[in-house]
């Protein structure tokens, strides 16, 4: 007796617990949420990021998890209401089309075949308490309060009024976490009686580079773009090169750039070398649009493709990936810088988008960012050609008078598809492209 009294309101906690525990394996059914069909004939892909863990809830729409196919990255979204019960996945781990993700407790009927096998064995046949059908519609002074059925479920189990629970999510929403909280089930955060459990924690200093040599052998699955770029370029292997190298002095384009930097840096345009060779090589197109084109698999035909779709082809950490900047002839140098900087950050998080793959008509690599000078790039197929841009050196040169002066130059590589294109054409199109570049003033005649 005198253990129930010390331990009151806390044994009906527990005595709670059961009931609700019990409860929910009846009335909050369990939903397996599926990787559904991305289309492009992916079978399978690559979890990245996850976004949500168990006991978290989540609402429609929401973001589930980051993945990535040997396409792109795309992000999968909740269809459903309730908390998180089962990943299905690891980091990196490989899901296919058709399998669960992640289990989902929700509210209602589900269909049979939705529910794991598990909680379809398990189901135990105790019947629920009668609920208030008002109970459902929680509000406080201010409306209705965001909460999802789940939530509203556990609040009328314990007969907590939502309203009188701060909520810790998005735009106030109350969730499960809060409800406990109230409830005194879990402990609030430590600072400014914060009632949010989720803690921010300083990012940890970067780990210094260990080079130590390997102790065995690392088998490296092959995935995501890498998968993709194995297939391109077998296809690649098909196509007869022609190539052609160059060199510019960019001393009048390096004054332009550094004249107008700060100008762009207004504009929150980060504004490098690349958005002028982008758009010279757009102008360049307009001149000889049977480099902008692609061929049909039996090669019966070259299409010249209206749009300038010109790729870029990147290092990511997930391996190469050539993504475009649509309608370059449409746009400004800092209309393309703006759109090269958003690529680039796509990139370096793995989460370049499906579109942003599709439709390139003419490549670009800029090799120069990493240290080469000339190089032998590979054709992009179905596309027809392909420039590797070196970096800027500063070397000696002769100017119109034989006097030795020190010039900005730079070495381009081009390789065309020798089927289709012939070397006069690639060595004109390469003159125009460097007249730009070396009279940047002349993209200004070219306006709209």
């Amino acid at each position: 007796m005198l253990a129930a009294r010390l331990l009151g309101p806390s044994s009906r906690i527990v005595k709670f617990n059961k009931h609700f525990h019990t409860a929910r394996a009846t009335f909050l059914p369990i939903v397996q949420f599926k990787l559904s069909d991305i289309g492009e004939g992916i079978a399978e892909v690559q979890v990245k990021e996850w976004y949500v863990k168990e006991g978290d809830t989540i609402s429609q729409f929401d973001k589930v998890c980051e993945v990535q196919s040997d396409k792109a990255a795309v992000t999968i979204s909740s269809r459903y209401d309730g908390v998180v019960r089962k990943l299905y996945h690891e980091i990196d781990g490989m899901a296919r089309v058709g399998q669960a993700l992640i289990d989902v407790e929700v509210e209602g009927d589900v269909p049979a075949e939705e529910q794991p096998k598990k909680e379809k064995a398990e189901a135990v046949q105790e019947s629920p308490k009668s609920v208030p059908s008002s109970a459902a519609e929680v509000s406080n002074n201010n409306g209705k309060v965001l909460a999802t059925p789940a939530v509203r479920r556990i609040a009328m189990e314990n007969s907590v009024k939502l309203g009188d629970v701060r909520g810790s999510g998005k735009d106030g929403r109350v969730l499960k976490e809060d409800v406990l909280k109230f409830l005194g089930q879990v402990p609030s955060d430590h600072f400014s009686g914060s009632t949010n459990i989720r803690t921010t924690h300083s990012a940890p200093a970067p780990a210094a580079k260990s080079y130590e040599p390997l102790k065995e052998d690392v088998a490296v699955p092959i995935r995501g773009y890498t998968r993709a770029m194995i297939k391109t370029m077998t296809e690649a292997l098909k196509i007869p090169h022609f190539g052609y190298n160059d060199e510019i002095n960019v001393d009048a384009l390096v004054k332009l750039r550094g004249e107008i930097k700060d100008f762009a840096k207004e504009r929150n345009v980060k504004l490098s070398y690349m958005p002028f060779f982008i758009k010279a090589a757009s102008l360049a197109l307009l001149e000889f649009p049977s480099l902008n084109a692609t061929t049909d698999d039996k090669l019966e035909s070259v299409v010249h493709k209206a749009s300038h779709n010109i790729c870029l082809a990147m290092d990511t950490p997930g391996g190469l990936v050539v993504p475009n900047i649509k309608n370059c002839e449409q746009r400004s140098i800092f209309e393309i810088a703006h759109e090269l900087s958003r690529l680039m950050e796509a990139g370096k998080r793995q989460q370049i988008g499906r579109e942003d793959l599709l439709g390139g008509t003419f490549t670009l690599s800029n090799i120069g960012a990493i240290g080469g000078t000339y190089a032998s790039p590979v054709i992009f197929p179905p596309q027809v050609a392909i420039g590797a841009i070196g970096k800027i050196e500063r070397l000696p040169r002769f100017d119109k008078h034989d006097n030795v002066i020190a010039a900005n130059v730079i070495k381009v590589s081009w390789c065309a598809d020798h089927r289709v294109v012939d070397g006069a054409t690639m060595a004109r199109f390469s003159n125009r492209w460097k007249f730009y570049l070396e009279h940047p003033s002349a993209m200004l005649a070219q306006l709209k």
